[in-house]
């Protein structure tokens, strides 16, 4: 069952302000809600302007045997729907990254021994960090899936930095045992893409799927 971290906001009419399946003005937009229990997804959406509420879908993660690319779009499809139905009047964001390495998908490591591993693979390498995006217009049912790329070339820590790195713990808490906005930044040599979609969720993409549905995203702006 999905899990609501955060109080919902009074619901919303669409009686007033809309024209043409476009929201305009401060009074009236719809809620949006991040169906994700990732902090660096919140961090990023908060930064960038917006003020989500999060609500964990709680579904399974388990992905058969498909490509990367696919299986993030599949799982965020997942996620999103599972939240759907408990948010009305609202916008629905689900995401799932994996990083994909010469075929292998790297999710989350499951033990700091499987992190160290990973590490020992990614040192001089580069892999592409995917990012499956869902959005829900739970006023319409409408819905839209997009796939957001971006390669990640990794420098060669050494032995005694690699187990300082999974000792700290981060690595077990991201995709792909790496994220480049903390200790592991360090250890990135450089990215090509959207560095937003390496933290979990691409902005960019995000403004273009609002638009999809006629919803300016400044319209999401939370108001200062």
């Amino acid at each position: 069952m999905p899990v609501s971290l955060l109080p919902q906001r009074a619901r919303r009419s669409p009686s007033q302000g809309e024209a043409g399946g476009r929201w305009y003005g401060s009074p009236i937009a719809p809620r949006l809600i991040l169906a994700s229990a990732s902090p660096a997804r919140l961090r990023v959406l908060r930064q960038a302007g917006f003020d989500p509420e999060v609500v964990i879908s709680g579904v399974s993660e388990q992905i058969g045997e498909i490509g990367t690319a696919r299986a993030v779009v599949v799982l965020a499809e997942r996620k999103g729907t599972a939240v759907a139905g408990q948010c009305p009047d609202s916008l629905v964001l689900s995401c799932d990254s994996m990083l994909d390495l010469d075929g292998s998908a790297l999710g989350k490591p499951a033990s700091p021994e499987e992190a160290t591993v990973i590490w020992q693979r990614l040192s001089g390498h580069h892999g592409v960090l995917h990012t499956g995006h869902c959005l829900i217009d739970t006023r319409t049912d409408r819905r839209v899936s997009r796939l957001a790329s971006t390669v990640v070339r990794f420098g060669t820590p050494s032995r005694d930095e690699i187990s300082a790195y999974v000792a700290s713990g981060e690595p077990l808490r991201v995709a792909g045992a790496f994220t480049i906005d903390g200790l592991a930044g360090p250890f990135v040599d450089g990215i090509e893409g959207d560095p937003s979609n390496v933290l979990g969720l691409s902005l960019p993409l995000f403004r273009r799927m609002l638009d999809e549905f006629g919803v300016s995203v400044t319209e999401l702006w939370r108001v200062r």
